[in-house]
């Protein structure tokens, strides 16, 4: 289930390592410098609150796993996204935490949520763990001596940049600010994850009545003007990129757009897109934020391609949770439809997002991308996540880790080539020991397509502890729960569920007020 890496390549199987490709473009030829680089640039294009079904690319599959198309893939316009899966691969099972600190952590760390204990979104300025949250759980984040995917990088010898989000600790914490964490530079990274506007009429934030503890920082160039948040973050970007490639180091970007997280402020670019279409201000309003995350991708891709880089950078495209678009309530089957829920819910539409791999630019001559051929439009339906980052980014650069770093993720090197990999556990899970949100109080568990979902109730909630139990190769839309109907099944999923909180040693919820805490689920009876 883990494993202690020193950061050899052998250690991990990894001397194919797993590369992709962009689509047939022609790039102009490749300078010396490029020509003679030996370990890819990377670029993590990270959005917020997108889930699978909040893009114009098909991700779930039908019987014959095929790539099925649904109504809210043709309501969305995400162009620069079809090409990249059109040239890449893409994970129809990916998974990530259901909110977002826990997953940003967990790309940073390699570790799942309940072992690294940032269990839920940290709050800049309070403890929210909840009332009866575990006051064990890691509301500081990324802590001083923790082991970081861009530390790691950066002492291999990597450019490392952050642009957009961070939120990886509370205010004045340790891990508020990027630049303590391995990175070079830091663009409008704060401890807030949601940008006070993103309006540049408005400052992004500093002159929004109501939202200035959360103005977006480092951007006053663009305060003033009709710049979009978005826009104005991919500007800073091409900015470091340029900077970047003149300076002959490869580089790692962590592309974090605010994007597509609330307040959901029409982006005036994209709007006259979504006009009367039946969907409500604040759901057309989203669908811009979409359209403009995906105009983002593909103005880094040009400028990738514009400094002859294209072909040695891969691109990492995922979302940090499931979607929060507001087009209905979070445990019915409307925002990520047809999938049930939605961000911080314990249903697949809070969990699944979108994840492609691809080169900038395709060239199956390059020496890079010939270590691991991609077929071009790939599907990989196995089981994946974000703790599986670290990892294959690691190998990639070619870099050392502490012996004493643990690592709950696996390479992703024979998924990326659309092969399975069967020395991989087809597991995920996912611990939310706190309330209120959405779902409360929960921990979920994937096994291959089987999933169960354990809810803790404390003693001084009413109702009891309960479980949901679905197959989800037969209901891949969680409409039928078999937790009475398939008894065997579900103590065998609920052992698994325990197994792994007792491997990553998860804090979990008060039993009371009075302190008490629930050590583990409890089996079926």
């Amino acid at each position: 289930m883990l494993f202690n890496w020193s950061g050899t390549r052998a250690q991990l199987g990894l001397c194919g390592v797993g590369l992709l490709c962009w689509g047939t473009l022609l790039v102009a030829p490749a300078d010396s410098a490029e020509a003679d680089q030996t370990r890819p640039n990377i670029v993590v294009f990270l959005v917020d609150d997108m889930g699978v079904m909040d893009t114009s690319v098909p991700f779930l599959t039908d019987g014959q796993g095929t790539p099925k198309r649904y109504p809210l893939n043709d309501y969305y316009r995400t162009p620069n996204m079809e090409k990249l899966a059109a040239s890449g691969i893409r994970f129809n099972n990916f998974c990530a935490m259901s909110v977002c600190s826990p997953t940003r952590i967990s790309i940073m760390t390699g570790q799942n949520a309940a072992r690294h204990r940032a269990t839920n979104w940290i709050n800049p300025a309070t403890d929210n763990r909840g009332p009866l949250g575990p006051p064990d759980w890691n509301w500081q984040g990324i802590e001083e001596g923790d082991v970081t995917l861009p530390a790691v990088l950066r002492e291999s010898g990597y450019h490392t940049i952050h642009v957009g989000k961070a939120h990886f600790g509370p205010t004045d914490s340790f891990g508020s600010e990027p630049l303590n964490l391995g990175f070079e530079e830091n663009v409008a990274g704060a401890a807030f994850g949601a940008p006070g506007s993103y309006y540049g009429e408005l400052d992004y934030g500093m002159n929004h009545p109501r939202r200035a503890n959360h103005a977006v920082p480092h951007l006053e160039a663009y305060h003033g003007t009709d710049t979009f948040l978005t826009e104005a973050l991919t500007l800073e970007a091409k900015k470091k990129l340029a900077a970047a490639v003149a300076d002959g180091a490869p580089f790692f970007l962590h592309m974090a757009h605010y994007a597509v997280h609330a307040p959901f402020e029409s982006d005036p670019r994209f709007a006259e897109n979504y006009m009367d279409q039946g969907k409500p201000a604040n759901g057309q309003a989203f669908a811009t934020l979409i359209e403009g995350m995906d105009r983002s991708l593909g103005m880094l891709v040009e400028q990738l391609q514009e400094l002859g880089v294209a072909e040695n950078t891969l691109i990492l495209f995922l979302g940090d949770n499931g979607s929060d678009a507001p087009l209905g309530h979070q445990h019915s089957v409307a925002c990520a439809a047809p999938l049930r829920g939605k961000k911080g819910s314990h249903y697949e539409g809070g969990m699944r997002v979108p994840f492609i791999a691809a080169w900038a630019a395709r060239n199956e001559e390059n020496p890079l991308q010939q270590q691991t051929p991609i077929p071009a439009g790939g599907l990989q339906s196995q089981i994946a996540s974000v703790q599986d980052l670290f990892p294959t980014i690691a190998a990639l650069a070619e870099a050392d880790l502490p012996g004493d770093h643990i690592i709950d993720g696996y390479s992703l090197d024979k998924l990326l080539t659309g092969q399975l990999d069967e020395s991989r556990p087809q597991t995920f899970l996912m611990h939310y020991p706190h309330a209120p949100h959405r779902s409360d109080y929960f921990t979920s568990y994937r096994e291959d397509h089987w999933k169960v979902i354990y809810h803790y109730v404390p003693s001084d909630v009413s109702g009891g502890s309960h479980y949901q139990l679905y197959n989800l190769e037969s209901d891949p839309f969680e409409s039928t729960d078999l937790s009475v109907s398939h008894p065997e099944e579900l103590a065998h999923m609920m052992q698994g569920l325990i197994d792994y909180l007792e491997n990553y040693d998860a804090a979990y919820p008060l039993v009371d007020k009075q302190g008490e805490q629930r050590r583990f689920p409890q089996l079926p009876k």
